[in-house]
């Protein structure tokens, strides 16, 4: 009943994929300072765009949404939610999470206490039975298209779940000090199990997602602080679904095959530090970064604004450099200039 036993792990055999995807990791990890240090502007607005992404797309996948603008003033604005509009509270909950993990994360050691406090906060405004294993048993359906539901997976039994979470955190720790395998292959393990004991009434995977932004975070792997894992999950949540069921057969008699959610995982997180980079543009020169900057405050900004906006937005970078990076926009066919002059006014088309 856990991925961790020191006989499973040993017995895992990774294929050439999954290397190339480990040393390419490693390599955008060892870029981190670089890109600190050269785009430090930049990275504070993708560290701002991915808050609203990361909590935007856990949530629906879980089939809770809000309108847009909402979402922004929840997220960006810090704002309450509406009281008893549950969507909202469920929003609100998962960002003060995800802030408190982007703020302390090298405080937040892994435990089954941490989970409770993790799944309290969650649900901090939309009540339920945050904070609190779960009482009863819950299974893993899903639905068909011609309607029929039927059952994926059967999670540990809820009189066996504290016991389950205890046995989860103690082969984790163990693995992590002394173990053979990369501390990327354990975290993906984890968050397997973790949804195998599936140890909450409600929320099982928006913390699973949170766990793994916390985990990545505790390693060194800063990738999810500026790009959303939780997006990256969602375009390709056919992967995202099929791989977990795939791993999760056979897992109460430690007879799963952990190797396509292994795979999927590592290339999700080396698809992060791919996207990140792409981002960051040419870092041997400014223009690079500045006009990512420009692009991102223009895909920020409302459907329609003014260049003042944009200044206002972007201040260390240049009117002339604004209206080039405009232009070029609107010669890709993707905004149009209404009006004309100073106050000249762009729509995204």
């Amino acid at each position: 009943m856990t991925s961790f036993e020191p006989s499973f792990i040993r017995a895992i055999r990774f294929d050439h994929g999954m290397v190339r995807a480990l040393r390419a990791i490693g390599t955008g990890r060892g870029q981190q300072d670089l890109f600190r240090e050269r785009a430090p502007e930049l990275l504070e607005h993708l560290r701002r765009r991915s808050m609203i992404e990361s909590t935007e797309s856990s949530n629906r996948l879980e089939g809770i949404t809000v309108p847009a603008a909402v979402l922004r003033h929840l997220v960006r604005d810090n704002a309450n939610p509406v009281e008893g509009d549950r969507p909202q509270g469920e929003i609100a909950g998962y960002r003060n999470v995800l802030n408190l993990i982007h703020e302390s994360s090298d405080v937040m050691a892994p435990s089954p206490n941490l989970l409770l406090q993790m799944h309290r906060d969650l649900f901090k405004f939309s009540g339920g039975t945050g904070g609190r294993w779960k009482a009863a048993d819950n299974l893993i359906t899903q639905t068909a298209p011609d309607g029929t539901v039927f059952v994926r997976f059967k999670p540990t039994p809820a009189w066996q779940t504290p016991e389950a979470v205890d046995r989860l955190h103690q082969g984790f720790a163990s693995e992590l000090d002394g173990g053979p395998a990369d501390p990327l292959v354990l975290i993906a393990l984890y968050v397997l199990d973790f949804l195998c004991i599936h140890p909450f009434a409600d929320g099982n995977g928006r913390m699973a997602r949170l766990l793994t932004v916390l985990l990545l975070y505790r390693h060194g792997y800063e990738v999810a602080k500026w790009i959303s894992i939780e997006q990256l999950y969602e375009r390709t949540k056919d992967s995202y679904y099929d791989t977990l069921y795939q791993s999760s057969q056979g897992w109460h008699e430690s007879r799963h095959d952990p190797l396509p959610w292994v795979s999927y995982f590592l290339s999700v997180i080396q698809a992060a530090y791919f996207d990140l980079e792409f981002r960051l543009g040419d870092l041997n020169t400014s223009h690079g970064v500045k006009k990512q900057l420009v692009l991102d405050a223009i895909e920020r900004a409302g459907d329609s604004f003014r260049i003042g906006d944009i200044e206002n937005a972007v201040p260390t970078v240049g009117r002339d450099h604004i209206r080039n990076v405009l232009r070029e926009q609107r010669q890709a066919g993707h905004l149009r200039c209404e009006e004309k002059g100073r106050y000249a006014r762009w729509r995204k088309t």
